[in-house]
């Protein structure tokens, strides 16, 4: 019974995209949607970058998006263990766990650490 489990280079993969969605995660939560006057710049009419992807994070966060989709794919992950799909479940529970979807998340999370005690798929 082989289980699912990450190769070494696939780990690497996952280090690097569960990281970068975390330092991002940060960087949007505390240098652009906590920040007040980024907020207040952007109410006034400021039309950059910052404030445009300010206002898809909010809109996300506060319909529970990431917390939702995080739980989504680690259920699908946790019935058919995938590489893709463990990675996508991750870099979504580490930015609802950082955007306030702290719930959804983190049992999306406990699902992943689950899928990995799963036999992996056998290959045809």
């Amino acid at each position: 019974m082989k289980l699912f489990l990450p190769s070494a280079r696939a780990t690497n993969v996952l280090l690097i995209i569960g990281f970068s969605s975390l330092g991002y995660a940060l960087y949007m939560r505390y240098l652009a949607v906590e920040q007040s006057t980024v907020g207040l710049a952007c109410q006034a009419g400021l039309n950059t970058w910052l404030c445009f992807t300010r206002g898809i994070f909010i809109a996300l966060f506060t319909n529970s998006v990431f917390g939702i989709v995080a739980l989504a794919v680690a259920a699908l992950n946790l019935l058919r263990p995938s590489l893709v799909l463990f990675t996508v479940a991750l870099a979504a529970a580490c930015f609802g766990i950082v955007l306030y979807n702290i719930q959804l998340s983190a049992l999306a999370v406990g699902l992943l650490v689950l899928s990995l005690a799963r036999r992996a798929p056998e290959s045809v």
